[in-house]
């Protein structure tokens, strides 16, 4: 795998990370510390979870694999995250301070760990002002308790925000953002993008392949079945069925895939993934799995190459439509200047 910085930090991680939202639920923990040695194997170095994970298993399963494999968890950059509930009271939730040091110290103990090199607030909180979160972070730091933090799922002016408020404040800026991004999620380039590039904070794509729809194991004159993700629950979350099959562009997405993946000897996934590994403002690309043979033939797409002509193909097919304004080409024009003068 390559290395890359993460974010505007002076750390190296592996351009694939591995994800475990399976461990202790899909995956169980033998599974799971089979997964991790093979991805410590393959050269990754990035391993992200977090504290709601099957309610703290999956940091407990990272944290014996850690202890019981001491060289490679010293290569190894843990990332873990904060804010949705661990608990049934009003404070057992959000970015507030009270909250976050509680959380911190749980992930700490249960991944059996003095620190955390990444730790994340997992999603924006409309209740506790910025302010106090980027000070929790500040003084986290300060106590040796991680050493950069990152937030997941913001909207680009969320992002904005926080970098701001933290310079006006003197304090460190985040350094990444886990955002969903794959070939049918691309919203995030009318404003996410843009504001990370600005901004030097790198992303770490969640949902990669889209939960499971970029692999091309589903039809669309066929409901999916059997023991996949969408054949047990076929309405689960943002990858269910009937919301993405409806959809012409799902559909244009798969064929242009497919017919990439065979002109590169290589599978649907591993082109999806080759594709956004590559996007601007991508540190590491998350890679989440059951098993160790998925992990391992997701982790193949570090050495598929893909062309000028082949990613524009990818490109065009899974372009999102834009309205002429903000964000289509007469928004662009207003935006645009010529060096030159002139309409």
């Amino acid at each position: 795998m390559r290395q890359r910085l993460l974010g505007h930090s002076g750390t190296a991680v592996s351009d694939f990370a591995l994800g475990t939202m399976t461990f202790g639920a899909e995956s169980d923990e033998a599974t799971s510390h089979q997964i991790l040695d093979a991805y410590a194997a393959a050269g990754g170095t990035l391993i992200d979870t977090a504290d709601v994970y099957s309610a703290g298993e999956s940091e407990r399963i990272v944290g014996r694999w850690l202890a019981a494999n001491p060289d490679a968890a010293d290569r190894m950059i843990v990332a873990t995250k904060g804010r949705f509930p661990m608990g049934e009271g009003p404070n057992d939730v959000g970015l507030s301070r009270r909250h976050l040091r509680r959380a911190l110290a749980a992930s700490l103990e249960r991944l059996g760990v003095d620190h955390v090199d990444l730790y994340q607030f997992h999603a924006w909180d409309p209740l506790t002002p910025v302010e106090e979160t980027l000070r929790f972070a500040d003084d986290a730091i300060r106590a040796g308790d991680i050493a950069y933090y990152g937030w997941s799922n913001l909207t680009g002016w969320q992002l904005a925000e926080i970098v701001h408020t933290a310079r006006a404040m003197g304090v460190p800026q985040p350094v990444t953002l886990q955002p969903q991004y794959n070939l049918l999620a691309r919203e995030l380039e009318f404003e996410v993008v843009p504001a990370a590039e600005r901004y030097d904070v790198g992303l770490l794509p969640w949902g990669p392949l889209a939960g499971g729809w970029l692999t091309g194991k589903y039809a669309k004159d066929a409901r999916p079945s059997g023991a996949t993700r969408l054949g047990e629950n076929p309405n689960r979350g943002m990858e269910a069925y009937d919301r993405k099959a409806g959809s012409d562009r799902t559909w244009a997405v798969l064929d242009a895939l497919t017919a990439v993946a065979a002109e590169v000897d290589a599978s649907p996934a591993q082109v999806a993934l080759a594709w956004l590994v590559d996007r601007p403002a991508v540190t590491s690309v998350i890679l989440g799995a059951r098993t160790v043979e998925q992990l391992e033939a997701n982790m193949a797409a570090a050495s598929v190459a893909l062309n000028a002509h082949q990613r524009a193909r990818l490109d065009a097919a899974s372009a999102v439509h834009a309205p002429d304004y903000p964000y289509g080409e007469l928004g662009l024009e207003q935006r645009s200047r010529s060096l030159g003068g002139g309409r």
